[in-house]
C-alpha cells in the first residue's frame, strides 16, 4: 500500500468513525459531514486524477447511493445513510465499489443480528415483515396497528457503522 493510499485510508476511516459515533448517539447523520465528505472526495479526485478520476468517483458514488435507494424509499434506511454511502462510493471509486457494497451489507447483517442478540434492537417489526412475506393468512393491517412507531431508535440500526466497515475493508483490500 502506497503512502497516498494509506493517507486516504486514514482520512476516510477518521471521517467514517466520527459519523458512526454521531449516528450511534443520535441516529442522525449531519449533512455537512456526509455531503461535505462526498464533495471533498470528488474535489480531491478531480485535482488528483483529472476528469477521468472524477467521473470514476462520481459513477461509483451514484451506484452506491442507488444501492440504498430502495430501502430508503421503503423507510428502511435514512437519508443520511444514502448520502454517507454516496460519499463512501466517491472515496472508494468504481474499482472498489463491489467490495464496498459487499462488506457494508455483510457488516450490516452482523451488526443487526448482534444488536438483536444484545437487546439493542427491537425485533417486532422484523418479525412482522417476515410474517407478511411468508404467512398469507396473517392479518397484516391489524398487526401493523399494534407495532410501536418506526421513528423509535430501538427500531433503527445506525447504518453508518456498516458503511464505515465496508469503506475501510474496500480501501484496505
Amino acid at each position: 500500500m502506497s503512502d497516498g493510499e494509506l493517507l486516504t485510508l486514514a482520512c476516510a476511516a477518521g471521517w467514517a468513525a466520527f459519523l458512526s459515533w454521531k449516528d450511534w448517539r443520535t441516529r442522525r447523520l449531519p449533512n455537512a459531514w456526509t455531503l461535505g465528505g462526498a464533495a471533498a472526495a470528488l474535489v480531491f479526485r478531480l485535482g488528483y486524477g483529472g476528469w477521468p478520476c472524477f467521473v470514476d468517483g462520481f459513477a461509483a458514488a451514484a451506484a452506491a447511493g442507488a444501492f440504498l435507494l430502495l430501502p430508503f424509499l421503503m423507510r428502511g434506511a435514512g437519508g443520511g445513510d444514502v448520502k454517507m454511502l454516496f460519499a463512501a462510493g466517491a472515496v472508494a471509486g468504481w474499482a472498489r465499489l463491489f467490495p464496498l457494497l459487499w462488506a457494508t451489507s455483510l457488516a450490516g447483517l452482523v451488526i443487526g443480528l448482534s444488536m438483536l442478540a444484545f437487546g439493542q434492537l427491537e425485533g417486532a417489526r422484523l418479525a412482522h415483515y417476515a410474517r407478511c412475506a411468508f404467512d398469507w393468512s396473517y392479518d397484516r393491517k391489524a398487526a401493523a396497528a399494534t407495532l410501536p412507531p418506526k421513528d423509535s431508535s430501538r427500531y433503527r440500526i445506525p447504518f453508518s457503522l456498516p458503511i464505515a466497515v465496508g469503506l475501510v475493508v474496500a480501501l484496505a483490500g
